[in-house]
């Protein structure tokens, strides 16, 4: 049965935001065009773009793959779970949205550790009468909060779609990241998969991950293509494999085919 959304004390979820200092969320939310960010977050967005210009472009590329990518998972694979760890704030393209429209019965459980992320998930992401969503306020540094929370949604005897959208960035010690997504995916039987969106290193990405870590935000790092291939080792790839997101299985209606965008996505499956 579809959940409500959960009661919550937003003032005691809002007097947790710190917005003296940028959010990547929020960031992130600015270059879509959104509402949910501050003058910090607008300030550093606004830096980054003068070394990265295309860095919205990244931000609509990564929304737009991420329907892509669960569209192709709940549909020709067959998924109908899915634990999307970094959720971001809520806007078009949801996960669960996209994977209730294929199949009405998905469950869904959302990760992430950012208040206002969560005040909003609590209160839009809602979902079928068939389905189920739930929230989790966990770090993705926490795989086994996660793994025991989403254990209250989602049925660890059968496949589930692990989605890591633009989160490994903010793990940057490659042996917290490995650990981490390894507890994870050893929990979930054979027959799941792992989805991953990731800024690859170029140039101009490097001059804005360096102006991002230098306006005190959650610090990131970039990763060359075999360090986000590290990630699946022994896995399936899905074609076309590790591409340029607008590469990745496109639509008639996906935008920036013709150009190089330096976030990069990746499908495998367990075997």
């Amino acid at each position: 049965m579809g959940d409500a959304p959960k009661k919550i004390d937003k003032a005691a979820e809002l007097a947790r935001i710190d917005t003296s200092v940028p959010h990547p969320a929020r960031v992130w939310d600015y270059w879509l065009g959104g509402k949910d960010n501050y003058a910090p977050d607008r300030a550093v967005g606004d830096e980054i773009v003068k070394v990265m210009p295309d860095l919205p472009v990244n931000a609509r590329a990564e929304r737009e793959f991420i329907g892509r990518a669960v569209r192709h998972l709940a549909g020709e694979c067959g998924i109908d779970q899915f634990l999307d760890v970094g959720t971001g704030i809520p806007t078009e393209s949801n996960t669960h949205g996209v994977a209730q429209a294929v199949n009405p019965a998905a469950r869904i459980v959302y990760v992430d550790n950012d208040p206002i992320v969560l005040v909003h998930a609590r209160a839009l992401l809602v979902g079928t009468d068939e389905g189920e969503t739930d929230y989790i306020d966990a770090d993705l540094r926490e795989p086994d909060t996660i793994l025991r929370e989403a254990k209250r949604t989602l049925d660890f005897s059968r496949p589930i779609a692990l989605m890591l959208m633009g989160v490994l960035e903010f793990v940057p010690d490659a042996a917290q990241a490995h650990a981490s997504v390894s507890t994870l995916l050893d929990a979930l039987p054979s027959g799941s998969y792992l989805a991953i969106a990731h800024s690859l290193r170029s140039p101009s990405m490097e001059e804005a991950a360096a102006r991002w870590n230098a306006s005190g935000a959650t610090p990131l790092a970039l990763r060359t293509e075999e360090e986000l291939l590290a990630f699946f080792e022994g896995m399936e790839l899905v074609e076309p494999g590790l591409v340029s997101l607008p590469k990745w299985r496109p639509e008639p209606e996906t935008s920036f085919t013709d150009r190089e965008v330096f976030q990069y996505g990746v499908v495998g499956r367990k075997p």
